[in-house]
């Protein structure tokens, strides 16, 4: 278990400030992240990485010479949020455009893919490849569809060799993919993690059994067996890997990098144990092993498990890998001294810190923002009552953390809000910057959605006049039709989509019969609690749950199953505020 902590709440940025002051020689802390303290060649391709914080030395102590130019770094298990990632791009740009990469999760394509958006329209140049290297979460016909594990440093690393050679970002871009390509990983568990502050693990493996195929965020294995000895482990690893071979690759003579990865808990003489089968195994297959690494590269905090990476060279990726690299945490050959780049950490830095203008509404519009505001109060009192009820849904597919993630967004909309209803703001303007502030922080896919949702309604509500019925409506329309093309997520794919479709369309429904505002919500709250609830008799098709289907049966999503109570409990205010009303102008009249 993780024992050493403060506020769990802090435990991310702490634990990166700390980080920043015992490598200051290597990076620089900026907001979002880190990224190198030394400077680089103007016009080298900016290599930057990310994900949730966790994984140390993913992904921070990837950051060097020779390696990345920069890592976004997300709270506990959660990816960065776009402003994070927006920000350490900045920072990490030499003028040569930015290359993205990062492993294959929903909430870091959405986080990552809405930042390369950005950076386009400020005029730098991005690509991206995601990490799809674990064979265990998807079969080889929808490798596009697999997560990354400890095969991300492989594709960091021939990326961040190729911008330092001199390529362009087409081509940093073309070798990474190829990189990608020639990975393959499989990973196994003996005890699952505990997250700072958690009582429990965010999975549990039986006594003298071993989880099979499991991914880096505590998601359960796909498989289970008896803990085998060290030998039998190796063989299970390395038939594993072996059984899928990269297109294009002749296995005799095949130059290839081991990678026997510890995830926490592993000691690593335990490794040295099982490697050294491993190696037997590999040249026995007739395969010519370059440059093994045994250690730790991608953990999951106290995780007892390991995974092994096979990395299959050809003469280009071969001359790539020999790039000599120096960061926090991994090493290979000499870099010689560099200079401190200080400018673009500080251009980066002054942007971010530049506060939005806030502008004022007019009376009406700002009596409707404090109604957002207590809207937003109550969204977070909802989250904090029932937090640990949506992460132990999420621990049984996912990865645990979506009432944590939850509670982070929420109340730093709910900071936003109140620091703007005091600065005279109408609600558009109010609920703007609780929706910016909730994706920031939160990070992860709810981040991401709950940012869209929330931009969308604000949009409608304008700083002028009290908001119509109609408009807000509109608004919640919109966010339902913004996350569907966000997310790509549709009804009956297990994710909050099958709680909001039915709460938005059903709110319009029922205004266009004739219903009172109130009523018209509530009556939509309660569609989308039993939309929530029905979620439990479906198969997930999108996010992390996807992989472990069979595992979410009987249980409703988190996503959905939050959105319903958030809309219940906005509809329980509204409903005593219209009474509130009612009575004073009863009293008025009386």
């Amino acid at each position: 278990m993780t024992r050493l902590w403060n506020d769990p709440a802090d435990f991310a940025d702490e634990m990166i400030d700390g980080f920043v002051a015992a490598n200051e020689r290597h990076v620089r802390r900026v907001p979002g992240g880190v990224v190198r303290s030394s400077a680089s060649p103007a016009r080298e391709v900016a290599v930057v990485i990310g994900g949730g914080s966790g994984h140390y030395p993913a992904f921070g102590g990837l950051v060097g010479p020779g390696l990345a130019h920069g890592a976004a770094m997300g709270n506990l298990f959660a990816s960065p949020s776009a402003q994070q990632i927006h920000a350490v791009a900045q920072a990490a740009d030499n003028g040569g455009g930015v290359f993205f990469s990062y492993g294959n999760y929903a909430g870091d394509v959405l986080n990552f893919d809405a930042a390369q958006e950005r950076l386009r329209a400020d005029g730098i140049a991005c690509e991206t490849v995601t990490v799809t290297d674990d064979i265990s979460s998807a079969p080889a016909t929808e490798r596009h569809r697999r997560r990354g594990i400890a095969g991300d440093l492989t594709v960091f690393r021939i990326a961040a060799a190729a911008a330092e050679a001199g390529y362009d970002l087409d081509e940093v871009t073309r070798v990474a993919a190829r990189a990608n390509e020639r990975t393959r990983s499989i990973g196994v568990a003996f005890t699952g993690c505990t997250l700072p502050g958690a009582a429990q693990p965010l999975f549990t493996v039986p006594t003298g059994r071993m989880a099979i195929g499991l991914g880096i965020h505590g998601e359960p294995g796909i498989d289970e067996a008896g803990i085998p000895t060290a030998d039998g482990l190796a063989e299970l690893l390395v038939s594993r890997v072996l059984a899928e071979i990269p297109e294009g690759v002749a296995t005799a003579g095949a130059r290839i990098v081991p990678i026997l990865n510890g995830l926490g808990s592993l000691k690593y003489e335990e490794l040295f144990v099982v490697y050294r089968r491993v190696a037997n195994l590999l040249r026995a297959a007739g395969l010519e092993i370059i440059d093994p690494h045994v250690g730790e590269y991608c953990t999951s905090f106290d995780m007892a498990g390991g995974s092994l990476t096979l990395f299959w060279l050809d003469d280009e990726l071969e001359t790539l890998w020999q790039t000599p690299v120096e960061t926090p945490a991994y090493r290979r050959g000499t870099i010689a001294p560099r200079e401190r780049g200080e400018a673009a950490a500080a251009v980066a830095e002054a942007a971010v810190a530049e506060a939005a203008e806030i502008a004022p509404g007019d009376d009406a519009s700002h009596a409707a923002a404090r109604t957002v505001l207590a809207a937003v109060r109550t969204v977070a009192a909802t989250i904090d009552a029932h937090v640990e009820e949506l992460g132990r849904l999420d621990a049984i597919a996912g990865d645990g953390d979506h009432g944590i993630g939850m509670q982070r967004g929420s109340h730093a909309a709910l900071d936003a809000a109140v620091t703007a209803v005091a600065s005279g703001a109408g609600a558009a303007t109010t609920l703007e910057h609780a929706a910016d502030a909730w994706s920031d922080k939160a990070g992860g896919t709810s981040g991401a959605l709950w940012g869209v949702i929330l931009s969308a309604l604000a949009a409608q509500l304008g700083d002028q006049g009290a908001p119509a019925a109609s408009s807000i409506a509109a608004g919640v329309a919109a966010g339902s039709a913004g996350v569907t093309a966000y997310g790509k997520a549709v009804v009956g794919d297990k994710t909050l989509v099958d709680a909001l479709v039915p709460f938005s369309t059903t709110l319009s429904e029922e205004l266009a019969g004739g219903s009172g505002f109130v009523d018209a919500w509530l009556t939509a709250a309660e569609a989308a609690t039993r939309a929530a609830a029905a979620t439990a008799d479906l198969l997930p098709r999108m996010g992390r749950a996807r992989t472990h289907g069979a595992h979410s049966l009987g249980t409703p999503d988190p996503g959905a199953v939050s959105l319903a109570l958030i809309v219940t409990a906005v509809g329980t205010l509204l409903a005593a505020e219209k009474t509130s009303e009612d009575a004073k102008k009863e009293n008025a009249h009386g």
